[in-house]
């Protein structure tokens, strides 16, 4: 079965990213989490994000599209990034969650992927 692992940090762990003084222990612990990933032979597909600062927001309401720059104000714990893994049960993917650096200050989504749908005959 396949699962998302969602990730999600407060901006004080993206800040992390490219502050020289914890820069390496942030990179580095991401590092070891992904080596066990790729290690388990479980990855099938992940992407980390840009910061939060640079998405953009879309909503439809009445008929009116509404752009916003940045994620959305209310949340504390933006989106960093995901991994889809193939693992045999939700108990499998959620052990993998919790070993996540994000799950610690942030926290992990693990939701299930649908399966491909069939085009219509």
């Amino acid at each position: 079965m396949q699962y998302m692992l969602i990730f999600r940090e407060e901006e004080e762990c993206f800040s992390a990213r490219t502050d020289p003084e914890r820069s390496g222990a942030y990179w580095g612990a991401w590092g070891a989490y992904i080596a066990a990933l790729n290690q388990a032979g479980i990855v099938v597909k992940g992407d980390g994000l840009q910061p939060p600062h640079t998405a953009t927001t879309v909503r439809l309401r009445d008929g009116r599209r509404d752009v916003q720059d940045g994620p959305h104000p209310d949340t504390k714990e933006q989106l960093g990034g995901y991994f889809v893994i193939e693992v045999p049960t939700l108990d499998a993917a959620i052990d993998w969650a919790a070993r996540a650096p994000s799950a610690s200050a942030g926290s992990v989504e693990v939701r299930p992927v649908l399966p491909p749908m069939a085009p219509p005959a």
